[in-house]
């Protein structure tokens, strides 16, 4: 046990953290490890890997992703500032390096190699851009000299215009609804929330119009018979033969023909092997994660410490939410990961990037360091 008279790093650390945060967190990475044991194998035997191949990798991503949420949390507001700035430069330089040498994998430049590992360079622009919105936000409101609003709005068309041409219409989505999360909370006016509204319908046609991916996954949500929808049909097939209780561990059958059992559908393999209580109590835990990141946010005293928590926060329950809409089939496809439960090394780490952010946002600081803090940015 760490003493409390102990004066450390880790002792500071240990006891301004909030540990129900860091457990709900712990426990839902095992949880993922357990539920991809289900859903790995099928994935890796038709592909004619390792039975275990999905899982052990997911094992050695968890690894550098524990490496960067820990020693993350322990950041003062100033490097998380300085962090995130050089995640989002260097994320979205990745992005257009992707346009020219990244592979086209299902008619998108989404990926870029480094060696022997693909990258998605979305992914770690993601949390970067919460903060830096954040910051944008939060000095607009402090200071009077400082153009943060001009900031904060230049910096959402700077970001999804480059995931549009990918495309990435998913991620841009998740931005766009994140960003305007933040404007509102950091005061938009009720005018605004209107224009905003109009211009994400606007938006949304838009891409019904001229993206034909786009449209196709829409009509088919709307009429089955328009389209393909094995991948949706089959995942309510495993909410229907699962049950309440489940077949139980290593007896679905659905998963052998469900095409991304281990990625975007991982939750539909969840319930026909673990059951229906099973994703209900998943789901509960996804609720605490973000019940309690949003009541640590709200008793924070410091703007940017507020928003920036938001913000992630937000985009980490909006991503669950939206995973486990499409496997329900309240949502047309989209591609998105289920957090820390679905495999993928760039949507692991991102999310452990993101969670340490979140963790070191939400530390209880003592009033001095946040005036100290103030003060630096005041004079700069």
């Amino acid at each position: 046990m760490v003493s409390r008279a102990e004066r450390s790093a880790f002792s500071d650390w240990w006891w301004t953290v909030d540990r129900l945060l860091l457990a709900a967190l712990a426990i839902l990475m095992v949880a993922g490890l357990v539920f991809l044991m289900a859903g790995g194998p099928p994935v890796a035997e038709r592909l004619g890997l390792s039975t275990f191949h999905f899982v052990s990798r997911q094992v050695m991503f968890l690894v550098p992703a524990l490496l960067i949420l820990l020693p993350v949390s322990f950041l003062s507001l100033r490097h998380i500032r300085r962090l995130a700035l050089l995640v989002y430069v260097g994320g979205m330089a990745m992005i257009m390096l992707a346009f020219q040498f990244g592979p086209e994998i299902k008619g998108a430049h989404r990926w870029i190699m480094i060696g022997p590992l693909g990258v998605q360079p979305s992914e770690f622009v993601k949390p970067a851009f919460v903060v830096l919105a954040a910051w944008a936000f939060s000095e607009g409101a402090r200071r009077k000299d400082m153009p943060g609003a001009l900031l904060a709005l230049m910096i959402l068309p700077a970001t999804i215009i480059p995931l549009i041409l990918q495309p990435d219409f998913g991620q841009t989505m998740l931005i766009t609804i994140v960003w305007c999360g933040l404007f509102f909370v950091a005061g938009l006016h009720w005018f605004w929330v209107m224009g905003l509204g109009g211009a994400g319908l606007v938006g949304i046609v838009a891409a019904y119009e001229f993206l034909p991916h786009v449209r196709a996954r829409i009509e088919r949500f709307l009429d089955k018979d328009s389209g393909d929808t094995f991948q949706v049909d089959m995942a309510m097939e495993s909410f229907s033969r699962g049950g309440w209780l489940g077949r139980g561990p290593g007896e679905g059958t659905v998963k052998r023909i469900l095409p991304d059992a281990h990625t975007d559908f991982i939750f539909a393999v969840t319930a026909e092997e673990f059951g229906i209580i099973v994703c209900l109590g998943l789901l509960l835990l996804f609720g605490f994660i973000v019940l309690r990141g949003l009541m640590l946010a709200r008793r924070n005293e410091d703007t940017f410490c507020r928003l920036a928590a938001t913000g992630l926060i937000l985009m980490f329950g909006l991503q669950a939410a939206i995973n486990m809409m499409v496997n329900v089939h309240l949502m047309p496809a989209k591609g998105m990961t289920l957090p820390f439960i679905s495999y993928g090394g760039s949507s692991l780490m991102s999310l452990a990037l993101g969670m340490g952010f979140l963790v070191a946002l939400t530390r209880r600081r003592p009033r001095a360091e946040m005036m100290e803090h103030f003060n630096q940015d005041w004079q700069r």
